[in-house]
């Protein structure tokens, strides 16, 4: 097998990764509202011989053509969603998550003989149990798929690159697909495709596709055992597809390419540990089109979805990289500290299936002081784990706590917090109040000041009805950034 010649960019890939911009990714296909039931299976019904499920919370996340416009935005691309939901609660919530995600939903067509799909996993000690689809895998009605058209003909322009999710619910069919690949193809921006099925014609025109190593097995017939295999493989798709390129994704062996003009090569996982490889797919080509769409060239694209894919298979469920998880995996110095939604979602469930004893507090920690760190330490002493949530800029100005709020920005006061060892994990949280997060992470203590007491604790109804306990710390006399600004003022005045 040929080793890659094609030309390298003289940046190094953290560089290139630093400087991109933000392109614009139109996500097209199949959209999927992932449910997540977690709780314990450790006895049989005495009914039938099946396990009992004793549920304790859900949880909902992006799957499908949402998860992979979730990476785009994440790794800081901006991304829309077209496709099909229904006209019941998973559109509701499907729309909501979107929008939470900062996922353009203007694309979302609604069809009324169409169920919006909902997978349910039913998930024990991080083991699925049952997984339950509610789904309508019958083509879009004509009306639904004369609003898809239209989006295609009017909006791609807006766009600079496309992704096909296909995940063969009806909404690609080779109607849609003719009229997404040629658009693209009239406006020359990538087409990418994550396909589904035995037959590749289907997507001729396209860019390129990106099946895992079954489903290029499945495609060409033909089993894959070596090297000389998958360039036949991906020679005869190329070939017989009209394609660019055909990348195909070998799990545990990395990442294999081939491009029409027989450039070849294979790149090896970045994986340190599988954990889940749900969604690794979608990763995949979703930073493929970030990459081929902020400029990169093919080789530098596909070593930059190589490291993705690498971090997202050692998480549980679907999830988004984001890019400073990727500047950190080329690296970028990060102190692992500062959660995101999926990052936050995986150490949930080590942390309980270690069962770890976890703490919560959150705050603005605007100019930290000695106050701050008497605080978080106390609330350290109270479990094994400190989870620390902070608010953004824009919720500590909602509080009115001053024009000049916060001294400190988002980015400044997580780096100064991470630097504390008392700390273990720090989840920024832009709302007016912690109560979500607090729903989401249930701690076994949610710690607050004793300033509290007569406030009333957001959160704690939830926490103690879930066997946790709230605790009200006294706060070290004479210290509070109000006071400290205070004495700065004054000081100046001087």
């Amino acid at each position: 097998m040929r080793t890659n010649t094609l030309k390298p960019s003289m940046l190094s890939l953290y560089e290139q990764l630093s400087h991109a911009q933000h392109p614009r990714v139109l996500v097209v296909g199949d959209l999927i509202l992932d449910r997540y039931v977690e709780g314990e299976a450790r006895r049989v019904s005495p009914e039938a011989p099946v396990l009992v499920f004793e549920s304790s919370f859900a949880s909902y996340r992006l799957g499908g053509a949402c998860n992979v416009a979730a990476n785009v935005v994440s790794v800081g691309g901006s991304a829309v969603c077209l496709g099909l939901v229904g006209n019941d609660e998973g559109a509701d919530r499907l729309a909501k998550r979107l929008v939470e995600a900062k996922i353009g939903v203007d694309g979302l067509v609604h069809d009324e003989q169409r169920l919006t799909t909902v997978k349910t996993r039913y998930v024990s000690r991080t083991h699925q149990v049952l997984r339950v689809d509610e789904e309508t895998k019958q083509r879009a009605s004509a009306e639904a798929q004369a609003k898809i058209f239209a989006f295609l003909d009017e909006r791609l322009g807006d766009f600079d690159a496309m992704i096909l999710s296909d995940y063969g619910k009806g909404v690609l069919d080779e109607a849609c697909l003719r009229r997404a690949i040629d658009r693209g193809r009239e406006r020359g921006i990538p087409v990418l495709v994550d396909p589904k099925g035995n037959d590749y014609r289907k997507y001729r025109g396209a860019t390129l596709v990106t099946p895992n190593r079954l489903e290029a097995e499945v495609a060409s017939g033909v089993s894959i055992d070596g090297e000389a295999a998958l360039e036949r493989v991906a020679k005869g798709l190329a070939e017989s597809c009209g394609l660019d390129s055909v990348v195909i994704t070998l799990g545990p062996d990395g990442i294999y390419f081939r491009t029409k003009e027989g450039e070849t090569g294979i790149f090896p996982t970045e994986a340190r540990a599988v954990y889940d490889v749900t969604g690794a797919g979608d990763t995949v080509v979703a930073i493929l089109a970030f990459a081929l769409a902020a400029g990169f060239e093919l080789p530098s694209a596909l070593r930059l979805a190589n490291h993705a894919a690498g971090i997202v298979v050692g998480r549980f469920g679907t999830a988004a990289v984001t890019r400073d998880e990727l500047l950190a995996a080329l690296g970028g110095h990060e102190t692992g500290k500062v959660l995101d939604d999926a990052s936050l979602a995986k150490l949930l469930v080590e942390l309980r299936s270690e069962k770890r004893r976890v703490v919560f507090t959150n705050g603005c920690f605007d100019l930290l002081h000695p106050g701050h760190l008497d605080y978080l330490e106390k609330a350290r002493a109270y479990g094994d784990v400190l989870i620390v949530g902070v608010n953004d800029d824009a919720s500590i100005r909602r509080q009115g706590k001053g024009d000049d709020r916060p001294i400190n920005p988002l980015a400044d006061r997580l780096a100064l917090l991470a630097g504390l060892e008392v700390v273990d994990y720090l989840v920024p949280f832009g709302s007016d109040t912690p109560e979500s997060l607090i729903e989401r992470i249930t701690p076994h203590i949610l710690v607050k000041g004793e300033d509290w007491r007569d406030k009333g604790v957001v959160g704690a109804s939830w926490v103690e009805s879930h066997g946790g306990q709230v605790v009200l710390v006294p706060l070290l006399q004479g210290y509070s950034t109000t006071a400290l600004l205070e004495r700065i003022r004054k000081s100046m005045a001087r």
